[in-house]
């Protein structure tokens, strides 16, 4: 399998470009959002997905592996193929098709040719309780250095995990990655996996009285 193709842009075309790859030109498909960054003659590094099949075998392109792993989670969808999703790839960032699916806004994803109000709403409708796992390791990659820049000094890695436990445990995302920040911070040199969940689950407790959560 072709997970990741580097080399000089050779052609481009409305859907597709082609990659020559030392001395060997590679057809791959991609969005519009991702045929714009790229420029004839120059190097580029693109991340794929293959779709081998009994008659073909396809390769589709994306600027970095988040854009890939929402390709992937798209297509899960059922009446949306390769076509559909780049096409919903090439309206939307990544940010804007979390925000739609999320909010329920069927608006945003008909943006999309090929995408009308009943596909939208399946699209919504089964991707919605999926979408906290996938948004969460992007807030990771986004914010970890962030928040370590910002006073945060415990190993990237070590944040990723604790976050995870935490959100394993039942808490958001959002409430997971801020506690666990601040421990961070707060710990310094001491922050090891452990202790941020253990400070986070301190941090979270009293959010769980009020809530009526512990007694």
């Amino acid at each position: 399998m072709i997970a990741r193709l580097k080399g000089i842009v050779d052609e481009i075309g409305d859907d597709w470009v082609v990659v020559d790859v030392n001395g060997v030109g590679y057809l791959v498909f991609a969005s519009g959002r991702t045929l714009g960054n790229l420029v004839v003659g120059e190097a580029t590094v693109i991340f794929i997905e293959t779709h081998v099949r009994e008659d073909h075998i396809h390769l589709y392109g994306f600027a970095d592996a988040v854009d890939r792993d929402w390709f992937k989670l798209l297509t899960t969808v059922q009446g949306v193929g390769a076509k559909v999703g780049l096409a919903l790839q090439g309206v939307l960032s990544p940010d804007e098709v979390s925000r739609a699916i999320m909010s329920g806004d069927k608006t945003a994803i008909t943006r999309a040719p090929g995408v009308g109000p009943k596909l939208a709403s399946r699209i919504i409708s089964e991707l919605k309780d999926k979408v906290g796992s996938l948004t969460l390791g992007q807030t990771l990659q986004a914010e970890v250095g962030a928040t370590s820049a910002g006073g945060a000094v415990g190993a990237p890695n070590d944040i990723s995990d604790a976050v995870s436990a935490l959100v394993n445990l039942g808490y958001s995302p959002s409430q997971a990655l801020g506690v666990v920040s601040e421990a961070s911070g707060e710990l310094g040199e001491a922050a090891t996996v452990g202790a941020l969940i253990k400070a986070g689950l301190t941090k979270l407790a009293p959010s769980d009285t009020r809530m009526g959560g512990r007694g």
